[in-house]
């Protein structure tokens, strides 16, 4: 059965030209979710509470490793894009293999780029394009000491 949030470059293209139409506020936010844990579920809850329709960019397997090292992600690509697009605040989920989601943002347009707090706005990828035509750029606080690095170290002892 295919899954209809999960979704090709031409897909979302697609949706979001219809989102447009439907006046919904799109944003966007990107990551890896290799282990899921409280964390990603709090901070995917906040970035869907700026927008209408939330779009997970998702880390391909081979450029976690290229970020995390050999050993990541833990969840092969397919596993990880299923598990995330269960999430009620989830809309749509397209994986991508650059080790930045630059060129997706460039295709979407998001009215709303999200990343954590952890990052400056300056470094944000996308963030000076998303804001050149009006566009915002959100920045969303941690769960403290919630991460997947520190779950594998939890189960490592």
């Amino acid at each position: 059965m295919i899954n209809p949030k999960i979704k090709s470059l031409t897909q979302l293209v697609k949706s979001r030209a219809q989102w447009k139409r439907q006046k919904k506020k799109v944003v966007f936010t990107n990551g890896c979710f290799d282990i899921i844990h409280f964390g990603h579920v709090s901070y995917l809850r906040k970035a869907k509470k700026t927008g209408d329709i939330l779009v997970v960019g998702m880390n391909k397997d081979r450029s976690v490793r290229k970020i995390k090292g050999p050993t990541r992600p833990v969840n092969h690509e397919k596993d990880r894009t299923e598990v995330l697009s269960e999430f009620t605040s989830v809309d749509a989920v397209i994986l991508f293999s650059e080790e930045t989601p630059e060129k997706l943002i460039h295709a979407l347009k998001p009215d709303v780029l999200v990343k954590g707090a952890d990052w400056k706005i300056k470094d944000i990828v996308g963030a000076e394009f998303v804001q050149s035509y009006g566009g915002s750029v959100k920045r969303i606080k941690f769960e403290q000491g919630r991460s997947t690095t520190n779950t594998i170290k939890k189960i490592k002892k």
